[in-house]
């Protein structure tokens, strides 16, 4: 029973709790310099953490003893701010969070192809059009993932990096959806609606 409880307890963490533990276990610091650090690696490309989130969280895992508080050593001209450090006990609680299966089972359900599905609803004209659009698109995500890309070789002096991955992996991503516009619309004139439709039984409507 007591065990039970002491689960209950136990805070859940989401995406921007685990991604502050990570960058607090690198060095300390505070809400402001996290959000930075936040902009400067690209990080909200591939995590969904707001700024007010930052902060949110930061709270959050202080009262979870995840991570401490100290007074930095700010300049005079500035606010006097509390940084944080991660815990051993924050440290083994990302440890931890880390070794769940549904990271890797998880299926990402991206916008275009929610659109995609309900594009034969669409005015004429409009699927080329957004065809298009997301082709553009892609060009420009490209682009900006390859200087980041080398931006991040400066950095880590090496390929063999987590970052490095990433980043390759988005590009090839890109790059595979970008041929596979390219392919589709060609298909585009050959559109048609399904010939054997399966129909819901009367009654279950």
């Amino acid at each position: 029973m007591r065990r039970a409880k002491q689960t209950q307890r136990r805070p859940q963490l989401t995406t921007p709790d685990l991604v502050l533990l990570s960058l607090l276990a690198e060095r300390v610091m505070h809400g402001y310099q996290a959000n930075l650090e936040l902009e400067r690696r690209c990080i909200r490309d591939w995590a969904d953490i707001s700024r007010p989130q930052v902060y949110y969280s930061l709270e959050k895992l202080r009262r979870a003893g995840l991570i401490r508080a100290k007074r930095g050593k700010a300049p005079a001209s500035g606010p006097e701010r509390r940084v944080f450090a991660t815990t051993a006990k924050g440290r083994t609680a990302l440890a931890n969070a880390l070794e769940r299966e549904d990271w890797t089972t998880h299926r990402d359900r991206p916008a275009f192809l929610t659109w995609l599905a309900l594009s034969w609803q669409a005015r004429r004209g409009v699927i080329e059009r957004q065809f298009r659009c997301r082709k553009e698109f892609l060009e420009v995500e490209i682009a900006r993932e390859r200087r980041t890309l080398g931006a991040v070789l400066h950095e880590t002096g090496h390929p063999y990096h987590e970052a490095v991955w990433m980043i390759r992996l988005t590009i090839a991503q890109f790059k595979l959806e970008r041929r596979w516009l390219e392919t589709v619309a060609r298909e585009l004139p050959k559109r048609a609606r399904a010939r054997h439709p399966r129909i819901v039984p009367k009654g279950l409507e």
